[in-house]
């Protein structure tokens, strides 16, 4: 029997199997191509996503995006798992076309009342005020519109999170960037926000990603490059969770970003 399973998986119909069974169910090849994570994750990493992340997204074939199934759970998922947690970063389908795969972290949960004001990231999270006080320093809570607000709750966990102290409210940069109303998340859904905030096309010109977008979570970057196609060993076969752990506050704010 093992020799058999052997003598087929050589076979050309065997080895395509394989590796379409590997591309639906478990890892898919993906390659940043913006500035939008930067620091975090930059131009021309290329990196594995895990699919089994948050169950397992409705198999479709690579480069034609055809679906395999139906969409039976009617949630984009052939299997539903657990769902993006604040702070992850999450590749996902873009809504408004879901052709496009993005790169965004989520900063909020169904329930979630999300602001900004002088590109400050505003959250009252909806587990409560007890929740927000528990969980986060005195100095990071605000009182405002009669609820609790967490202010910026990623920044240090997340380094790579930063601002461009170029883009100033001139006229010529959306407000949103700036200054936004608060919105409730709905049930079900993510707010998504680039680490790169000011270079970021995201949940605050497009809205929330529902759960039948999300297609996994960045495994390890397999191959790096710059502009110039400059290798950046350093990068190679490294988790994303290390590079994040890796990225110094100070070396941020010499690069003139906080």
């Amino acid at each position: 029997m093992i020799k058999k399973i052997y003598n087929w998986s050589t076979t050309w119909t065997g080895t395509i199997v394989i590796v379409l069974s590997i591309i639906f169910f478990v890892a898919q090849a993906f390659v940043i191509p913006s500035g939008s994570m930067k620091n975090t994750l930059l131009i021309g990493d290329m990196l594995f996503v895990k699919k089994f992340s948050y169950g397992i997204p409705t198999p479709r074939i690579p480069w034609i995006e055809l679906k395999v199934f139906p969409d039976f759970n009617n949630n984009g998922h052939l299997i539903e798992g657990d769902k993006p947690k604040r702070g992850d970063i999450v590749v996902f389908r873009y809504p408004k076309n879901e052709l496009i795969h993005y790169v965004k972290r989520c900063v909020g949960l169904g329930g979630d009342i999300i602001a900004l004001q002088d590109k400050h990231l505003l959250i009252s999270m909806h587990e409560g005020e007890e929740y927000m006080k528990k969980h986060y320093p005195i100095d990071q809570l605000v009182q405002a519109g009669g609820k609790l607000w967490v202010v910026d709750p990623y920044r240090k966990q997340y380094p790579g999170i930063h601002n461009d102290p170029n883009v100033r409210r001139d006229g010529l940069h959306p407000e949103k960037l700036f200054n936004m109303i608060p919105i409730q998340v709905p049930d079900g859904e993510f707010f998504m926000m680039g680490d790169n905030r000011d270079h970021s096309n995201d949940s605050r010109f497009w809205g929330t990603v529902p759960y039948k977008f999300i297609v996994g979570k960045p495994w390890f970057v397999y191959f790096s490059w710059d502009k110039d196609k400059n290798i950046r060993w350093d990068r190679v076969f490294r988790s994303v969770k290390d590079l994040e752990q890796e990225i110094n506050y100070k070396d941020v704010q010499i690069k003139g970003i906080y």
